[in-house]
């Protein structure tokens, strides 16, 4: 049913002229980051390409502990950006939120753009990604980390980044009085009620299908599910494959951890044997730290999942208008029933049984009086012109969602590859680094070995 959040003069439809251009052919340009375009030609744009202002590189570091040993401690973080949108008062702006603050600025922007694939927010308390207390430095760090991946997915989307709460986020010095006025004053004027809020639930509900899908958004659906689908099998495999080669629990059967862990217990107990090579042999230790290539995995499979609500909440639109389009149709027909009777032409009407017996029952009612039917007809006509009016809004909004929606899917796939392609390149990173490390320790161990003698 349409509501509050149908009321769309809050999103952004097209981007509006800025106050100012930047120019980048005589500005040096921002340092590259994934999934963002500084600037777009707008000649070379389609009318469903997003369009960039500028740039908004975000970063959160720095986490505080405040007010300790007290039951009001939390933990808050330095949010900064650096960015050339008109809309920032300072090309480098700095404040420090606590977690809280995330959760208000990512719910009223999910509230404000209802179109917009707002990114996910790690759970309050995700306590079953590391163990420990939530004030311990490994869950802190964690915490960080996905704070950090949030505001630079905010700052890479073309809309989210001028978004006036977003400039308040890392701006206002009297950020509670910013939220208190949100809350308040919500963008947008106060939905009006009309006839859409006085139709039953059972008329439109989340349960009923899209009778004429749009192949667009078909496609892109399947494009979502192929996208989550490589996400989990990705995610299964390098579990496993982490599972057998570090998972650092040298207990476990099967695994090349054991492996090391076996042969380092029989090379060190080589130092038994002679002396002076015990102390080089203790020297490796193994380090065992959250799997960061596993992590953005799981921070992709979150994003996919608020993309794919964003293709619902369109086909809710859709739906509106075909079930306001149903029921327009039906007391439509309804007038033209009772007016059919009054002019004494029920039988030609075409209006079938359904309507005969419809008849019946109101002459048994005793409303088969043409002047209770003249009422009738009077209170049809006014609630077919409102219906009217609620059909052709229904139907601007859902093209409008639709329109933005497209968009969406192309900041979506930007920001997709972008991750992908950085997530991909520090896993392979860091493997050469791992097998690196690897043949540099060996290189180290060789030698001492070779220089064990054993008298026979």
């Amino acid at each position: 049913m349409l509501g509050e959040d149908d009321v769309f003069d809050s999103v952004t439809w097209e981007s509006p002229p800025a106050p100012q251009q930047y120019d980048y052919a005589t500005h040096d340009p921002a340092p590259a980051g994934p999934g963002f375009r500084q600037s777009t030609d707008a000649d070379a744009e389609g009318p469903h390409d997003p369009k960039w202002e500028g740039y908004l590189i975000a970063s959160v570091k720095d986490p505080v502990k405040e007010l300790p040993e007290t039951k009001d401690t939390y933990v808050s973080y330095l949010v900064s950006a650096q960015t050339n949108l008109p809309i920032f008062s300072t090309p480098n702006p700095t404040a420090r939120r606590r977690f809280q603050d995330f959760v208000f600025l990512r719910n009223h922007l999910v509230k404000d753009f209802p179109a917009v694939v707002v990114p996910p927010l790690p759970d309050k308390h995700r306590l079953e990604y590391i163990t420990g207390d939530r004030f311990s430095p490994e869950f802190i760090e964690r915490r960080r980390q996905d704070l950090h991946l949030f505001l630079q997915r905010v700052g890479r989307h073309p809309t989210l980044q001028r978004a006036t709460l977003v400039r308040a986020f890392f701006e206002s010095t009297e950020w509670h009085v910013i939220m208190h006025q949100h809350v308040a004053h919500p963008p947008g004027p106060e939905p009006s009620q009309g006839v859409i809020d006085s139709i039953s639930d059972t008329l439109l509900n989340a349960f009923s299908r899209v009778r004429k899908p749009d192949d667009r958004f078909l496609s892109m659906r399947e494009g979502v599910d192929k996208f989550e689908e490589g996400l989990v099998v990705s995610e299964r495999l390098w579990s496993r494959v982490r599972n057998r080669t570090s998972d650092g629990n040298p207990e476990s059967s099967e695994d090349l951890t054991s492996d090391y862990h076996d042969l380092a217990v029989a090379v060190q107990g080589l130092g038994f044997l002679e002396s002076g090579i015990t102390e080089p042999l203790n020297q490796h230790e193994t380090q065992t730290t959250t799997d960061p290539f596993l992590n953005h995995l799981h921070s992709l499979l979150s994003y996919s999942h608020a993309n794919r609500a964003v293709l619902k909440l369109r086909d809710q639109k859709q739906l509106d208008f075909e079930e306001l389009s149903d029921y327009l149709s039906g007391v439509t027909a309804e007038r033209d029933r009772l007016s059919a009777v009054i002019s004494g032409h029920a039988g030609s009407t075409g209006l079938g049984l359904g309507a005969y017996l419809k008849e019946r029952v109101d002459a048994m009612r005793g409303m088969d009086d043409d002047r209770a039917r003249v009422q009738k007809m009077k209170k049809l006509d006014s609630k077919i012109k409102e219906l009217q009016d609620a059909v052709t809004t229904a139907h601007e909004t859902s093209d409008a969602f639709s329109d933005e929606t497209l968009r969406e899917q192309t900041v979506f796939q930007y920001a997709k590859e972008a991750e992908m392609k950085e997530a991909l390149g520090d896993f392979a990173d860091g493997q050469v680094e791992f097998y690196k490390s690897a043949m540099e320790e060996w290189d180290r161990i060789i030698p001492i070995i070779q220089r064990i003698r054993v008298d026979v």
